[in-house]
């Protein structure tokens, strides 16, 4: 009796392009949104704006609040604005500085960037020298860009207050009674975007820090992704992100720019509690590849992080544990043969050989329980010949 050939499937060893990467589900956000609060009582008219709705800094009226009757002002009102316009010169000062402390970062990551790009035409550098500047100078200039906000921002902030202290001061007739005043106060927009929610859309009393409405400039976009804890601790600044399933085209590169420091719990589409952490990058594509991509839209993000050239790989699936080492089964005259490895990096698809296959060996993928050492195996066919089967990168 000669027993019949096991039918099984193969994979080649080869040399190419591998890839390690997180994937998980991200969204874009806006970077600086601002919620217009209203900066004294009185009585709101009713916001006409809608979401969506272009603003300009300084020139689109977001708000008007009429004076309110002076019997019914709070007699700490005054202190509190005027508690509000120190406050509002202490946010401007520290903006400023922080623009200043970030400008001469931008200058020096700016230098450092000219001086690689020098050292690598005089054949003194790597590219990846430089693709390390471009991403830090990309960086700061993300950072300038957030801190000139900030300052415009703190700018409208301070004068915002000084007005509403100025109103705040009830006017008197000639026998010295208060009286009601005339005046109105118009809330400007405080920076140019969009309109993204209208919080207090109906005419009402309001109070000072009461929020109105909130605006953001849509152009400045980030992407947040939040991924597992352990493996957040396997992501660093500059790492790839490739970003998938926008509804464009084709897939949008990006840089990761920060991991925040504080992880949260989640609780999984299954029911399992999970501590996941977020992941921020930027873009790297001009902003015409994805000016359709607004606030809380989803992607498909696969942050990067280890990736390298002609690497020797071997399908994942051909890998197995036996007893505590790596095997595969190699395909060899008719035969399964058991051969221990010792596998690097790897993915869902491809795994890094570091020893025990060489280029061109053909392996056993999804090897069944039948399949031993020695054993008679042939290649399986179907409605198409399968011949060899092939892995790779996602």
């Amino acid at each position: 009796f000669v027993p019949q050939a096991i039918p099984v499937e193969t994979g080649s060893v080869k040399r190419e392009r591998l890839r390690v990467a997180i994937e998980e589900d991200g969204k874009t956000r806006i970077k600086d949104r601002y919620v217009v609060s209203a900066p004294l009582s009185g009585r709101l008219r009713r916001i006409t704006l809608k979401p969506g709705d272009m603003v300009e800094q300084g020139k689109t009226l977001l708000a008007v609040i009429d004076a309110m009757d002076p019997s019914l002002l709070d007699p700490r009102e005054l202190a509190q604005t005027e508690a509000r316009v120190r406050a509002a010169e202490s946010a401007e000062m520290k903006a400023e500085a922080n623009l200043e402390m970030v400008q001469a970062e931008v200058d020096h990551a700016q230098k450092d960037h000219d001086r690689k790009v020098e050292l690598f035409e005089r054949k003194a550098g790597t590219k990846d020298d430089i693709d390390d500047a471009v991403m830090k100078l990309r960086t700061r200039e993300q950072m300038l860009r957030s801190a000139k906000f900030a300052v415009e921002v703190a700018r409208y902030e301070l004068d915002s207050a000084k007005a509403a202290l100025i109103h705040a001061h009830p006017e008197e007739n000639s026998s010295g009674d208060k009286k009601m005043p005339e005046w109105q106060f118009e809330v400007f927009s405080p920076i140019t975007g969009r309109v993204f929610r209208v919080i207090q859309e109906s005419a009402a009393v309001v109070q000072p820090g009461t929020q109105l409405i909130e605006v953001g400039d849509q152009s400045n976009l980030e992407i947040v992704v939040d991924v597992l804890s352990q493996d957040g601790v396997k992501v660093t600044p500059g790492n790839r992100m490739i970003l998938e399933q926008w509804g464009g085209d084709h897939p949008l590169e990006a840089r990761v720019r920060l991991i925040e420091p504080s992880a949260f719990l989640k609780i999984s589409a299954l029911g399992v509690e999970e501590q996941r952490v977020n992941v921020v990058a930027d873009f790297v594509d001009p902003p015409e590849t994805w000016k359709s991509l607004g606030d809380g839209f989803r992607v498909e993000a696969k942050i990067v992080i280890w990736e390298e050239e002609n690497v020797l790989t071997v399908p994942t699936s051909a890998l197995f544990r036996s007893g505590t080492e790596w095997t595969v089964y190699r395909f060899m005259d008719g035969e399964a043969v058991l051969t221990k490895v010792k596998i690097g990096k790897g993915n869902a698809l491809l795994t890094q050989i570091v020893e025990g296959l060489s280029e061109q060996d053909q392996v056993i993928i999804y090897p069944s329980d039948k399949v031993q050492d020695r054993v008679k195996v042939k290649l399986s066919s179907g409605p198409e010949e399968s011949g060899t089967k092939t892995a790779s990168n996602p």
